[in-house]
């Protein structure tokens, strides 16, 4: 059994619910801003009372920092492919893949998080030095051991995640960019999401040594949560 079958009625409806206000947020947020948005704004993307949004959440500074803790969490799930008995290649194609498929599904997420960065994290510092730092270190220290054990190029195993981030999280952040020098609109259209999305696999995989698949450009998995 699921942990979602597992919960009563009212435990998944409120599931679904925080879950349908979490997105409505994450538009609203990624659209106008923290200080612009409003749980007004927020209730009205969710076509769900305002008295509602106050009920899950109660303040607009609370949903926020839920909104962006949900973000870090759904980024983070690609890194369960870094394990010391994966093949680098394997993992490493699968973590790009993952950020660059919630870079094409999910691009207001990355929008909002970057705010938040670029205004010095003052929600979600004590998130970046604690749990995500320890996650770095810990898949850093993964990919020091296949590069120690010969199985992949030296890098900078910590470098590598920024690098990663950096790559990926462009096509959301500065989606009308690309899209310009591409000559399309945003959303970018399929054959060009699985151009991008191949390109920095393959980057990522020669930077360290890896070999890259010569196969035509892959599709993107089934649709991110």
């Amino acid at each position: 059994m699921t942990a979602v079958a597992a919960l009563p009625p009212k435990g998944r409806i409120r599931q679904a619910q925080e879950a349908v206000i979490l997105r409505a947020a994450e538009r609203v947020f990624a659209r106008r801003g923290f200080s612009g948005a409003t749980v007004a704004d927020i209730a009205a993307e969710a076509a769900l009372p305002k008295s509602t949004v106050h009920y899950y959440f109660g303040t607009k500074e609370a949903l926020h920092r839920a909104v962006l803790d949900d973000i870090l969490a759904l980024w983070l799930e690609g890194t369960e492919a870094i394990r010391p008995e994966a093949e680098p290649h394997e993992a490493l194609a699968a973590y790009v893949r993952h950020k660059m498929q919630l870079s094409a599904e999910r691009p207001d997420a990355s929008r909002v998080f970057a705010n938040e960065l670029l205004h010095g994290a003052p929600q979600i510092d004590d998130a970046l030095r604690g749990g995500l730092r320890a996650l770095v270190h810990e898949k850093a220290a993964v990919v020091d051991a296949w590069i120690a054990a010969g199985r992949m190029a030296p890098v900078d195993s910590t470098h590598l995640f920024f690098t990663v981030w950096a790559m990926t999280q462009t096509y959301a952040d500065f989606a009308p960019q690309v899209a310009a020098v591409l000559g399309c609109h945003t959303p970018l259209p399929a054959a060009e999401q699985r151009r991008a999305s191949t390109h920095v696999e393959r980057f990522v995989l020669r930077a360290c040594g890896l070999s890259a698949p010569d196969s035509p450009p892959h599709d993107l998995q089934g649709p991110i949560r």
